[in-house]
Order: structure tokens, then sequence, then C-alpha cells
């Protein structure tokens, strides 16, 4: 049995949980927060079957963009203390996903 940890940018949230759903299976979603851009995230916990994690994973894939997005990088110093920052192109989105064993579950 395995325990899927896969943590889903916030616009693809809705997809990845409503598409696993309708393939059957269940997930505890927690809201997260990425420490890189503090942008929101979902935090998705998953347990299943061994022979049912890559069709998980497929699932989660499907409905997890990654897409470009323009971010203000770090404040640079002009003249009279003033600041200013620069947008700069990141990639946003996808899964990170984790993938453990664990030796017991139960729903009580």
């Amino acid at each position: 049995m395995k325990l899927i940890f896969a943590i889903v940018n916030d616009d693809d949230s809705s997809g990845v949980s409503s598409s696993l759903m309708k393939a059957g299976f269940q997930a505890t979603k927690l809201a997260s927060t990425g420490g890189f851009l503090m942008s929101g995230n979902t935090t998705f916990l998953i347990c299943a079957e061994d022979e049912k994690v890559d069709e998980i994973l497929s699932v989660i894939k499907e409905h997890s963009h990654r897409r470009k997005q323009f971010m203000p990088s770090a404040n640079s110093k002009m003249n009279a203390g003033q600041f200013t920052s620069f947008p700069v192109e990141v990639n946003v989105g996808g899964a990170t996903v984790f993938v453990t064993n664990i030796e017991r579950f139960e729903k009580l």
C-alpha cells in the first residue's frame, strides 16, 4: 500500500480533485503555500494499492499544467532611496509528487 502526497497549483486543484473522484479515488485536500513563490497550492493525500499508483499519477499529470508567469524580482535600489522591481518569467504549476510505503491504513 502507498501514500501519495501530490502538491498541485491552486489553479489546477479543482480539475485534479474532480478527475480523481471520477476515477474512483478518494483524497484528502490540504491548503498549502509554496516556499519560493509564496503562492497557493493544494496538497492531496491519497492512499492506494500499489497497482493503482500509476493510474493516480496519470490523472494528476493530465490535470496539472506547467505555465509561465511573471513575478516581481528582488528589489533593486535606485537613486534617492527608491526601490523598483523588474518582472522575471518563472515556471509555475505542474505537480510535485511523493510516493511512500505505508504499513497500515484505517478509516475510523
